[in-house]
């Protein structure tokens, strides 16, 4: 797909709103009883772009960043500040973060992964936008060396062992992540008097299966 592997700035995501939505289709029955599906296995994130902007030359940066987009026909890398890392938001990354895989003494690539839980209830989303020099690999306690024990495809998420783990041994992981967007409109509506008033232009994002 047309996909540009380039970060929207991060210093104008920053103060962004946005965050993950759910499709679920509810049907209420005659006896009052819903029944309730979903035909979205992964949350969809939505972003508004447009409330990072504090200056004039934010939204000179922001035109160029449209432009070279073409608007909606490219997607891009956007840094969600509320959900950007596996660890915890005031922990710093460690390659026991993730259960990733267990190992079946077979199997060499991996689909990085952050996993959600509250409760017994888990959820894993996969990860297709990890930063390059940001992770940090393991099998059980043991922390791996990247080009030498595994490589990473900073493009797709996946990594490569050099060597399959043993069955039964876990493959954790530590990393940051983008997720991958791209605008929502073909316009970006601006003035120079609304913006020096305290009016930002409406700029939303939306995330985009890659």
């Amino acid at each position: 797909m047309n996909f540009h592997e380039i970060r929207f700035p991060a210093s104008l995501s920053f103060g962004s709103i946005g965050g993950p939505e759910r499709r679920t289709d509810i049907v209420t029955l005659a006896n009052g009883h819903e029944e309730r599906n979903t035909p979205w296995a992964h949350a969809r994130r939505r972003y508004d772009a447009g409330l990072g902007l504090r200056s004039l030359d934010d939204i000179e940066v922001l035109i160029a960043f449209f432009e070279a987009r073409q608007g909606q026909i490219y997607g891009f890398r956007w840094k969600d500040w509320s959900d950007f890392k596996s660890a915890r938001p005031t922990a710093e990354i460690d390659f026991r973060d993730q259960l990733i895989a267990t190992g079946d003494g077979v199997t060499t690539r991996f689909q990085l992964a952050r996993t959600y839980r509250s409760g017994t209830v888990g959820y894993q989303r996969p990860i297709s936008k990890p930063v390059a020099g940001t992770l940090r690999l393991g099998l059980g306690q043991e922390e791996l060396q990247e080009d030498i024990d595994f490589t990473l495809d900073s493009t797709t998420g996946e990594v490569t062992l050099s060597h399959p783990p043993e069955q039964g041994i876990e493959l954790v992981a530590g990393f940051e992540f983008d997720v991958p967007v791209r605008f929502d409109t073909d316009r970006i509506a601006t003035s120079v008097a609304s913006f020096q008033a305290g009016d930002v232009p409406d700029v939303p994002v939306v995330e985009v299966r890659v």
